[in-house]
């Protein structure tokens, strides 16, 4: 086989190596889905949970602090995989908005 037929060959190795991994690693590391968050100003917690996927999840809360100069209060649970709850304690506040954060 001559030298162009062997750069060829082994090109062609690479970029079908590279795209093997792509693909396994695209699935492998999908975002949580079906995820839902729970929120109870009385006892002060919320949670978030996530059914399906295989990534990280968390709670995100953010609420204002009733002396205007303090401004706003970012609050997060931990990083928890899907099929487990992320769980944080909340303060007395008004709370602006809860999410949950994925990542995959």
């Amino acid at each position: 086989m001559g030298t162009r037929k062997k750069i060829v060959a082994a090109s062609a190795t690479a970029v079908l190596a590279a795209a093997l991994v792509v693909s396994t690693a695209s699935s492998a590391l999908a975002a949580p889905t079906d995820c839902s968050y729970q929120l109870n100003t009385q006892q002060r917690w919320a949670s978030s949970f996530c059914a399906t996927g295989t990534g990280e999840h968390r709670i995100r809360v953010l609420q204002r602090h009733f002396l205007p100069e303090v401004g706003l209060i970012p609050i997060e649970g931990p990083w928890v995989p899907a099929g487990s709850t992320s769980f944080a304690n909340i303060s007395a506040h008004t709370t602006i908005s809860v999410w949950v954060e994925t990542r995959g």
